[in-house]
């Protein structure tokens, strides 16, 4: 029997919450304990601001705790159609910022000493045809003109050092991404917030907030709050407290499968380097070892029309098999859902409405983004050094004739998977 509960909380389940008293007022409320609302309180109870965090699940259970644990930060325009769509100062400027946001994030978990399996393996995206591949060598040399990360274009005569797949055409290989467990990850940015002061609450669901003069109102469920200072850090799980963000972000279900334990000899062939992996596809698959390098971790977007988690999984796990038919025959254990935000134009932000200060848009790359863009507006708010960053600016575009719930997803995912098959049919 499939296990629906993630992989992960074997581990570090989400902590049950101790339900403290929730104070009347302070200087900061944050609605969302994830890896945003966690990174930000740690740093402004830090500076000396009382913090209270909010969420209406145990801290962590959302996608802070459902992710496949790659650290990418990666953006979905990619590098070229960054400098294509907003001008090449802009675009190198939001990826020099993607290499500074995964130093930054390796340095809160070596400097605090966070137990979350954190590996700096690499990661290679396979492409699916010649023309994707013939696309990613010029990605390579632009990456490498300006980031200067070392990354390589993997021929199609060289990857069985990078994989036993045969699904692809050659690949862009990144020294510089790497990979956690993310719900340890968790477990240690609530540790750090807690150690400076903030009082974080779980299951305590915010209803909504008010601007009241110089301060807000929060109403939560187990009172009301005054604050000098809001973040909203809800990002894919935003509900009806918020709806005029929740018409700005479209939720969309990410769905991993786990393998049961495989051999070495089989790991090594399939991942010889255990390293992070995606593909150059529109319904993008992500795959890895465990921590353990014992079994195989793929994740994708749900089908729109799934009629239940387990006929869900069982199409993800069709989707590992055409990568590695080698595991046609092994057993999935646990499979789960999780939900990222995707804005109109596909970018992370920061951005403040009516003093209510954002961050959110992270479109399945809020392992990285999250806790960067978490930290950057805490520091606005602090009106301390280091608060700038390319990420700051409007608000993501309203979607014409939509209020929170995507009637239009089935429709857009058939059509990306229709491109997809036609990818497939390309030239290799």
């Amino acid at each position: 029997m499939i296990a629906l509960t993630p992989y992960w909380w074997e581990a570090a389940s989400p902590p049950e919450p101790i339900h403290d008293p929730v104070a009347p007022t302070c200087d900061v409320v944050i609605v969302g304990a994830g890896y945003t609302g966690l990174s930000a309180a740690r740093v402004l109870a830090e500076n000396g601001l009382s913090v209270q965090v909010f969420d209406k699940q145990r801290v962590g259970e959302g996608a802070s705790s459902r992710n496949g644990g790659i650290l990418s930060g990666n953006l979905r325009i990619g590098l070229p159609g960054a400098i294509r769509k907003l001008g090449l100062e802009k675009g190198v400027a939001l990826y020099r910022e993607g290499v500074a946001a995964r130093e930054f994030l390796a340095a809160t978990i070596r400097d605090n000493a966070i137990d979350c399996d954190f590996q700096m393996n690499g990661r290679f995206t396979g492409a699916i045809n010649l023309e994707d591949f013939e696309g990613m060598k010029r990605e390579t040399d632009l990456m490498n003109e300006h980031l200067g990360i070392g990354a390589e274009a993997i021929a199609k005569a060289d990857l069985p050092a990078e994989t036993g797949s045969k699904a692809y055409s050659g690949g862009l290989l990144r020294h510089d991404v790497g990979m956690f467990h993310p719900a340890k990850f968790v477990r240690g940015l609530l540790d750090l917030a807690l150690k400076a002061g903030a009082v974080v609450h779980g299951e305590t669901a915010v209803a909504g907030v008010v601007r009241e003069g110089e301060r807000f109102s929060v109403s939560t469920a187990r009172g009301k709050v005054s604050a000098r200072h809001v973040i909203m850090a809800t990002n894919g799980y935003t509900d009806v407290s918020d709806t005029w963000l929740r018409r700005r972000l479209v939720p969309v279900v990410s769905r991993m499968v786990v393998t049961e334990e495989i051999s070495d000899n089989l790991m090594k062939h399939l991942l010889p380097k255990r390293r992070a992996m995606g593909e150059k596809r529109n319904l993008y698959r992500y795959f890895r070892p465990s921590p353990d390098g014992k079994r195989v971790m793929l994740g994708s977007r749900e089908p729109a029309l799934a009629r239940n988690p387990r006929a869900a999984a069982e199409h993800v796990r069709k989707g590992l098999v055409e990568i590695f038919p080698e595991l046609s025959d092994v057993a999935i254990t646990h499979s789960w859902g999780g939900y990222v935000a995707f804005s109109r134009d596909e970018l992370p932000r920061v951005f403040e409405r009516d003093g209510v200060h954002y961050a959110c848009a992270y479109c399945g790359s809020g392992t990285v983004w999250a806790h960067w863009l978490g930290t950057k507006v805490a520091l606005r708010i602090l009106e301390k050094e280091g608060a700038d960053t390319a990420f700051d600016g409007s608000p993501p575009k309203a979607i014409p004739f939509y209020e929170g719930r995507p009637w239009f997803l089935p429709a857009a995912l058939a059509w990306y998977g229709i491109k997809d098959r036609r990818k497939e049919r390309q030239p290799r």
